[in-house]
């Protein structure tokens, strides 16, 4: 059993969780919440490392990977991503070490931090930092698991993007949100 949490600015206090699954990658809890009349309610939860994402600048290129993702059963396009898997990693640290093992790129320029977010807060805890990459230089690829040992590269010029978020070709959410902070803090 957990401690019981913080009481929130609204009144809502965690009393208490108990895992009923834990995954290669998240766990499952039901947790305990009183809310601000007293009353005790219930909620399942999945528990979640974070994640990073990175959108990869090369040029007038933004370089993405195609994925099939087994929870969509489709192959989706994505930028570079990846969980917050190693403890006490700082998460630029996370997004280059992914930049690398998905696109086979680094840089020594500095990341651009362009957005935090909840994934999908109605569920799960899944807490996300979206980057900028500039400056590519190429390094070996070193990709992990079968979903990444099959995803293929594409290279989109810029000016594509806008298009590709409004028919629908791009539609992962971290994509949609780093590909628009992107759009953004370039001034486009």
């Amino acid at each position: 059993m957990t401690e019981p949490g913080p009481r929130a600015a609204s009144g809502f206090r965690r009393l208490s969780e108990r895992e009923v699954h834990e995954g290669w990658s998240i766990r499952v809890v039901v947790a305990e919440f009183e809310t601000p009349d007293g009353e005790v309610i219930s909620r399942d939860v999945v528990r979640h490392p974070g994640a990073v994402s990175v959108v990869p600048l090369d040029a007038d290129e933004i370089v993405l990977v195609r994925q099939y993702r087994a929870p969509a059963e489709e192959d989706l396009l994505e930028i570079p991503a990846g969980k917050r898997d190693v403890p006490g990693e700082p998460p630029a640290e996370t997004a280059l070490r992914e930049l690398a093992e998905e696109v086979g790129l680094t840089t020594s320029t500095p990341l651009v931090p362009l957005s935090e977010f909840y994934n999908s807060v109605g569920f799960s805890d899944e807490y996300s930092y979206v980057f900028l990459a500039t400056d590519l230089e190429p390094v070996p690829l070193d990709r992990q698991g079968p979903e990444e040992q099959h995803m293929t590269i594409e290279r989109w010029p810029i000016d594509e993007i806008p298009d590709g978020l409004a028919d629908g070709r791009i539609k992962d959410a971290k994509t949609v949100i780093g590909l628009l902070a992107a759009l953004r803090h370039l001034g486009r």
